[in-house]
């Protein structure tokens, strides 16, 4: 097969092609810009392309598919190239569909914990040496690639974004994939740029509930109304599951879940990421691991990346990186490290990054976000709202958004980084939250200072 991916720098984009290129597909691609990881990785399989830009040439009779970015534009040269040679174009989701179709597929759907939830069900499996494909939106402690694709595998679990597909496709990621087993961990209203109001946002994942397959295996947060409401009306030929919170205590910063009579020490912890714990049990238990065979698998899951992970430690202080950025993502990350850690003080950085977090609309919805900490800090760059073209806010609307009079405000990343290393630490955790990296903060160099290295 010889496949062409059109924008192949991107992070999926780059995964897939090394993935097909690992089962012996010829690969080229295209872009106008590739940083890193992918450019390194894409070199270390001799993917990268030889220039960077966009080359007609690169499109030819020879081709069997054509794999289209979301980076790409409706109007890019290669895309109507391949559209006037009648070439078959996929985008992404199309593409691992087409690989699946023959195989039993998970979707694990949800405005949060995806990634988190994916990599628990991909950890069980992996210790229980039990075969499958997968796409994960992180990379993985044990997995070369976050996408694998075989002719043998049985299974493949798939991470389901809601966001758009591709320049020429505006449904959203998830609807393509046809799950046989799909679970919604939360609804918490994200992408305002694409989903303008919250019902029309929550109108995604009934449509992706009902698209599991007859018979299926619908698995779903019961704690979430949201989530409920939809998961409830959806049609009768579902297997429906919902699954709560389970029994946990945490002695000394360390959590314990208990199963019968049996107590299984996590080494991660937060409610959040218990409730994603249960939704993975379900999971595995439909692909046939049962509940003694989850639990002693799960216990040496140590998380996805930039999921509440450990930058660096010592004995009264530990920084944690986090990819939260939405308003719900924000409070379960910070209320988790509070009540894993009650008597240290909680230094919590956020940095608005996003295109929704830096909406002065969708600010309201961070009200309460970060309660949970006992110092807020809220970072946001005036140049990334202008390149966003968005309209500017203040660091005003940011606290009564937050709704906390003492939150302090920052746009200059060095005083932010200067004002951290003035603190007395001991006894307090620092947690960076962040898409992105607070404008070039290296997380690791801080951490180092932070606990005096």
């Amino acid at each position: 097969m010889n496949v062409h991916f059109i924008a192949i720098g991107g992070s999926a984009m780059h995964n897939l092609a090394i993935a097909l290129h690992k089962k012996g597909y010829h690969v080229t691609g295209s872009d106008d810009e590739i940083f890193e990881p992918s450019k390194s990785r894409l070199a270390s399989y001799g993917l990268l392309p030889a220039k960077e830009g966009w080359d007609e040439g690169m499109i030819h009779d020879k081709l069997d598919a054509v794999i289209l970015g979301m980076h790409a534009r409706a109007d890019n040269p290669e895309l109507l190239k391949a559209q006037q040679m009648g070439i078959r174009i996929f985008s992404y989701p199309e593409y691992l569909y087409e690989q699946s179709k023959d195989k039993k597929r998970v979707v694990v759907g949800g405005s949060h914990g995806k990634t988190t939830i994916t990599a628990m069900i991909l950890h069980v499996l992996n210790y229980h040496h039990m075969d499958c494909d997968y796409m994960v939106g992180a990379q993985l402690a044990g997995f070369d690639v976050m996408v694998k694709l075989t002719d043998t595998a049985p299974v493949m679990v798939l991470e389901g974004d809601e966001y758009l597909t591709s320049p020429i496709d505006r449904r959203p990621k998830f609807h393509l994939y046809m799950p046989d087993v799909a679970i919604i961990s939360g609804i918490a209203w994200d992408h305002i740029n694409v989903f303008p109001t919250f019902d029309n946002y929550v109108e995604q994942f009934r449509i992706f509930a009902n698209l599991v397959s007859d018979g299926g295996a619908l698995i779903y947060c019961g704690d979430d109304e949201a989530v409920k409401n939809v998961c409830t009306a959806a049609k009768k030929t579902l297997r429906k599951m919902p699954y709560s919170l389970p029994s946990f205590n945490i002695v000394d910063g360390k959590t314990f879940v208990e199963h019968g009579a049996t107590k299984y020490q996590l080494q991660i912890f937060g409610r959040h990421n218990l409730l994603n714990m249960e939704g993975a049990r379900l999971v595995c238990k439909e692909l046939g691991v049962d509940d003694h065979g989850f639990y002693e698998a799960i216990t040496s899951f140590k998380g996805a990346s930039k999921r509440l992970e450990t930058v660096d430690s010592n004995e009264s202080v530990v920084v944690y990186k986090d990819f939260a950025h939405s308003p719900s993502k924000l409070k379960a990350t910070t209320a988790a490290v509070k009540e894993q850690f009650p008597k240290r003080k909680l230094v919590a950085c956020l940095e608005l990054h996003t295109f929704s977090s830096l909406t002065a609309e969708f600010l309201k919805e961070y009200k309460g976000a970060m309660d949970a900490a006992d110092v807020a800090i809220v970072y946001f760059n005036a140049h990334t709202i202008a390149h966003k073209k968005l309209p500017p806010i203040t660091g005003e609307q940011v606290k009564q958004s937050f709704n906390r009079d003492d939150i302090l405000i920052y746009n200059d990343s060095a005083l932010l980084t200067a004002d951290l290393l003035k603190m007395q630490w001991h006894d307090m955790n620092l947690l960076l939250m962040s898409s992105g990296n607070f404008d070039g903060i290296d997380f690791g160099e801080l951490a180092g200072l932070v606990l005096g290295k």
